[in-house]
C-alpha cells in the first residue's frame, strides 16, 4: 500500500516540486560528491597509468640517492600496537629508515615493550616522557632525536602496507614544490564491529576518494596524522607541531601557507585503528570536527583575506572546507526545519525517497573508491557493500548530530582547550597563545 502511494508521489511531482523537496541532494550532494568525484577519478586512474614511466625514474633517483627517513611514532598507552607496526616496518621494500618512538606519560606497559623492541632493534630510538605533554610535544620530542632528511609521522596504533614508504616517497622526487604527501588510510580492524565496518566505508569515500579528488585539484587542507611524509626542512622552518588536537590539519595549512603543494598518494597504505563503539566514535569525531572552529575559522581565518602572502589555491581550500562542512551543516537544519513546518504531510515520502537518493549515491561512491584500490584491497573489504544502505543514517544523522554539537560547543564555549586530550597546563597556554 506505502509503494503504491510513494510511487504515485513521485509520479506527480514536478521539476520544480522534485528541487523544492530534496535540493541538498541534487543542488550541493550530487554535484560536489557524486559527479565531481567521479569525474575526476576517471580521469586519475589513466593519468596515474601514464605516468608510469616517470614514477620508475623517480624511484630509480630514490634508491640511488637512498634518503635517511625519520618514522616518529608518537603515542600514549599503546603499547599493545606497538608490535605489529615495527613489523610492518622491518618488512618495507625501502630499508634506509629509523624509527622513534615517544611514549607520551603511559601508565600501562608501552615503556617495558618498547624497551625490548629497542633491545632487539626494531626500535631505533626510545624516549619516555615521564611527564605526558601531549601528542604535539611527544611528535615535537621525536622530532629532535630524528636525523633524516623525511618525517614520516605515523600513529601508533597503524601499521603500514610493505611498499608503502617507497611509494610516499615517490612524489617528492616528482615535484620539488611537494612540502607533505599524505598517504591512504584504511582501517585496520574492519571486522570487529558494525561501527568500525561503516567507518571503513566512509575512510573508502573521505579519504581514498575525497583526498585523491582534493589533491587532484590542488586544495587538499589536510593530511592525516596516521600517516604523512614530510620534508624535514618545512618542518624545521615550522618549529614542528603546534597543540592540537587538530595538529594534522594545523600543520598542513601551515605548509600550504609557505607555498609549497600538499598532495595524497592512494597506492601508500595505512592501516589505522578505528573506536569499536558508537559512543568512543562520538568522542573522537567531537575532538576532531571542533577543530575546524578553532583552526579554520579563528587560527588560519586569514586564508580568506587579501594580504601579500595571498594564494588563491589557499583561499578555495579553506572556502571548500567551510562551505561543505560547516555551511551546508547549517543548510542540513534549515532543510529539516522546511521540511517539517512547510511539507509535514509528505514527511514521510520526502524522507524515504531522501534515503533512497543518499543510499544510491553511496552505492555510486563506494565503487568509485573501490576503483582506486580494488588492486589492493583485502578479501573482507568487498563486503562492506552489503552495508551501504546504513551509510545514509550513519553519516547523515550520527555524524551529522556530532559534528553539529562540535561546532556549537567550540564556536561557544572554546571546549577544545579543556579536552582531557592534552594536559590542562598545555591547553592553558595554547588558549593564552591563541594556538
Amino acid at each position: 500500500m506505502f509503494i503504491d502511494e510513494l510511487i504515485g508521489f513521485i509520479s506527480g511531482l514536478s521539476f520544480w516540486q522534485i528541487l523544492a523537496y530534496f535540493w541538498p541532494f541534487f543542488i550541493v550532494d550530487m554535484c560536489r560528491y557524486v559527479l565531481l568525484d567521479t569525474f575526476l577519478v576517471i580521469s586519475y586512474i589513466p593519468a596515474w597509468r601514464r605516468k608510469a614511466p616517470l614514477r620508475m625514474a623517480a624511484r630509480k633517483r630514490l634508491f640511488t640517492e637512498r634518503p635517511l627517513v625519520s618514522v616518529i611514532v608518537p603515542g600514549k598507552n599503546e603499547g599493545r600496537h606497538l608490535a605489529k607496526l615495527t613489523r610492518s616496518l622491518s618488512q618495507q621494500s625501502y630499508k634506509n629508515i629509523e624509527i622513534i618512538v615517544v611514549d607520551d606519560g603511559s601508565d600501562d606497559d608501552t615503556e617495558s615493550i618498547c624497551r625490548k623492541l629497542e633491545a632487539v632493534g626494531e626500535i631505533t630510538t626510545f624516549v619516555s616522557n615521564r611527564v605526558r605533554g601531549g601528542k604535539a610535544s611527544a611528535a615535537n620530542t621525536a622530532l629532535n632525536f630524528a636525523r633524516g632528511e623525511y618525517i614520516l609521522h605515523i600513529d601508533a596504533d597503524s601499521f603500514l602496507a610493505s611498499n608503502s614508504i617507497e611509494t610516499i616517497l615517490i612524489p617528492f622526487y616528482l615535484d620539488d614544490s611537494i612540502g607533505v604527501v599524505g598517504g591512504d588510510v584504511r582501517v585496520a580492524n574492519v571486522n570487529q564491529s558494525l561501527t568500525t565496518s561503516l567507518q571503513a566505508i566512509e575512510y573508502m569515500k573521505t579519504i581514498s576518494t575525497g583526498r585523491t579528488v582534493l589533491s587532484m585539484l590542488g586544495i587538499l587542507r589536510i593530511v592525516a596524522g596516521a600517516h604523512g611524509m614530510f620534508r624535514r626542512d618545512v618542518l624545521d622552518r615550522l618549529h614542528g607541531w603546534d597543540v592540537g588536537p587538530g595538529l594534522d590539519g594545523d600543520i598542513t595549512l601551515k605548509i600550504r601557507k609557505l607555498g609549497y603543494r600538499v598532495v595524497h598518494e592512494p597506492h601508500a597504505i595505512c592501516y589505522t585503528n578505528v573506536p569499536v563503539t558508537p559512543f568512543k566514535l562520538a568522542k573522537q569525531r567531537y575532538r576532531w570536527d571542533r577543530s575546524l572552529i578553532r583552526f579554520r575559522v579563528r587560527k588560519h581565518g586569514d586564508l580568506l583575506k587579501p594580504s601579500a602572502n595571498f594564494r588563491f589555491a589557499n583561499f578555495i581550500a579553506s572556502v571548500d572546507n567551510l562551505f561543505f562542512n560547516l555551511l551546508l551543516d547549517v543548510k542540513w537544519w534549515i532543510y529539516m526545519g522546511q521540511i517539517f513546518i512547510f511539507h509535514a504531510a509528505m514527511l514521510e515520502y520526502i524522507f524515504v525517497i531522501n534515503f533512497i537518493l543518499y543510499m544510491l549515491a553511496n552505492l555510486l561512491e563506494f565503487l568509485v573508491a573501490w576503483s582506486l584500490f580494488s588492486n589492493t584491497a583485502r578479501p573482507q573489504d568487498k563486503w562492506l557493500i552489503l552495508l551501504i544502505p546504513l551509510m545514509p543514517l550513519y553519516t547523515g544523522l550520527f555524524i551529522r548530530i556530532v559534528r553539529t554539537y562540535g561546532y556549537l560547543m567550540e564556536a561557544l564555549h572554546r571546549t577544545s582547550y579543556s579536552d582531557q586530550w592534552n594536559p590542562w597546563k598545555v591547553s592553558k597556554v595554547a588558549k593564552r597563545e591563541r594556538l
